[in-house]
């Protein structure tokens, strides 16, 4: 008879669909933001849904 695993330490807490889609949201009303802000709109969606992948494989 194998020994049952022993548990590892906690990974960090699921991502919610909402904290995505709260993500997508800063994205909302683009069109109506100067150019210049464009990129860092697009920096923190990128940053946030990074970290949601991230901590899918619990990497």
């Amino acid at each position: 008879m194998h020994p049952a695993p022993l548990p590892g330490p906690p990974g960090p807490p699921p991502v919610s669909d909402e904290a995505i889609a709260d993500a997508v949201a800063g994205l909302d009303g683009l069109d109506r933001v100067p150019v210049d802000e464009h990129v860092a709109r697009f920096d923190a969606v990128h940053v946030a849904l990074t970290a949601a992948l991230a901590s899918i494989d619990k990497v």
